[in-house]
């Protein structure tokens, strides 16, 4: 009887080549098979760039980022242009970036930091639409993929040292070596033999803490949510229905917190480690 229990849990969590859709014909879920492509030869390697399930919701998420924004501006210039104060979309969406420009990317990332302001503004609407995919019937949660936190992180962390380059210049070279001006050259040379590791740890750690949150907070949820639903058909009983399912939608609303608050504390910290390398040229 235990051999032939499926686990419905882990493919929901993870990536496949396959899409879930509505179907009343073989039960409540039915499979829609991508496409795969012939992968393309890199020496001895071989890299498979078939679109998969998580692709195809980074396309949504990234697709819904440009469809909202220029609703927004399309609202809100026509507000503008008639005399009138903006309204709906438009101004709900002009109150979150006015928000997260001037109480968040701005006193964290320092002065003159306009210019990474869109970048950021980027960065948290493109996840905070990716996790909720996740919430709605038949989708799935791409920031739940470790490789889709990791190419974020990875990309906040090239633009968190161009910034530490463009701000300090050749002192940017700080920023690895660990150099202590006001100590005497006895001192310098070991200290700056023990720190500088440190230094270029500590480097590393910062993305990839972004990664592990991000990834850890999206994965748990819904994990908890699924074991939760799991418990009907484990025991086999309609008398334990009321149970989970409350249960469920109490999660299930706390996911949607969630989903905002990890756009937003991943935004949070990109502006801080961003500000932390610009302060030596300030």
């Amino acid at each position: 009887m235990i051999a032939d229990q499926k686990d419905f849990i882990t493919p929901h969590i993870t990536d496949s080549h396959t899409l879930d859709y509505p179907c009343f014909n073989t039960g409540f879920v039915c499979e829609y098979e991508l496409p795969r492509w012939n992968p393309i030869h890199i020496g001895r390697f071989a890299l498979d760039i078939s679109p998969s399930r998580h692709v195809v919701m980074l396309w949504i998420a990234a697709l819904l980022c440009i469809v909202t924004t220029l609703l927004a501006l399309r609202a809100h210039n026509r507000k503008t242009s008639e005399g009138k104060a903006p309204s709906g979309i438009g101004n709900g969406l002009e109150a979150l970036v006015l928000y997260l420009r001037n109480e968040v990317v701005i006193p964290n990332v320092g002065p003159h930091g306009n210019g990474y302001v869109p970048y950021l503004l980027t960065l948290f609407f493109f996840i905070l639409f990716a996790n909720l995919l996740g919430l709605i019937p038949y989708g799935a949660t791409a920031t739940g993929n470790i490789a889709v936190t990791g190419t974020l992180a990875i990309v906040t962390f090239i633009v968190i040292e161009l910034a530490g380059i463009k701000a300090l210049g050749w002192r940017y070279i700080n920023t690895i070596v660990f150099w202590p001006h006001d100590m005497a050259l006895g001192m310098k040379l070991p200290i700056t033999f023990i720190l500088t590791p440190i230094e270029l740890i500590g480097k590393f750690t910062k993305p990839f803490a972004l990664a592990i949150r991000l990834f850890a907070n999206m994965v748990s949820g819904h994990v908890v949510l699924l074991a939760l639903i799991s418990l009907i058909f484990t025991f086999g009983s309609w008398i334990l229905v009321p149970a989970p399912v409350l249960i469920a939608v109490a999660i299930s609303v706390l996911e949607l917190f969630v989903a905002f608050l990890q756009a937003f504390i991943f935004t949070l910290l990109s502006s801080v480690f961003i500000g932390l390398i610009r302060e030596g040229a300030h």
